[in-house]
């Protein structure tokens, strides 16, 4: 005789298959999520319902740069002290944050919000490559640095940009690949030393 599996109630299913579209978490993490907040933290849950519908409700993206922002312009795009002739073409919010935390670029940012993916229907309107061709040439940027990610799909990308820019005589560099600060050559991995031995720059 086949044993009855116990039904869940409909809410704790919907919040389970809620939480799947996290990064990271699969249908069990997100049944341990749920079990959590609904009999351990409420309250949390309710903090968490409420963050959530007002960010979805109050964040948008910057007109210029497109990075998440409360505002039509965000507060880096307004600021007097950034150098508006460099613009830096990053795939995500948290790129840029990455960037920011390095205190070595004070240049204008471009976010494009993906990559490009045939394979995933994604393609240059997807990212904003329109919008990014008219900010790249507006007259005041002299240089597109390209900081996408040194994936298949993020070189795919800086590439086409590349291109797309530099027909219409605009000054395109590629952030470096080598090995990381601090690191040592016996660690390192073929692939990025022989990058490194191919970006090699006079001292």
């Amino acid at each position: 005789m086949k044993k009855e599996t116990l039904p869940s109630p409909k809410g704790l299913d919907q919040l389970v298959q809620a939480l799947r579209v996290l990064p990271g978490v699969g249908p069990r993490s997100a049944q341990r999520i749920a079990y959590h907040l609904l009999q351990y933290d409420r309250d949390g849950a309710e903090t968490l319902a409420r963050a959530l519908e007002g960010a979805l409700s109050s964040v948008r993206r910057c007109a210029k740069c497109h990075n998440f922002t409360e505002e039509e312009v965000c507060s880096l795009c307004r600021s007097p002290r950034r150098d508006a002739s460099l613009l830096c073409v990053v795939e995500t919010p948290a790129d840029l944050a990455m960037v920011e935390q390095t205190l070595s670029y004070s240049g204008m940012y471009f976010v494009l919000m993906g990559r490009l993916s045939p394979l995933d229907g994604i393609g240059p309107r997807d990212i904003g490559l329109d919008r990014l061709l008219a900010r790249a040439g507006d007259g005041e940027v002299r240089e597109v640095i390209l900081a996408t990610n040194f994936t298949n799909e993020g070189e795919a990308t800086a590439h086409y940009i590349a291109e797309m820019l530099r027909s219409r005589d605009i000054k395109v560099s590629r952030i470096a690949r080598g090995v990381p600060l601090g690191g040592e050559l016996e660690y390192v991995d073929a692939g990025t030393l022989s990058q490194a031995l191919l970006d090699r720059r006079g001292i």
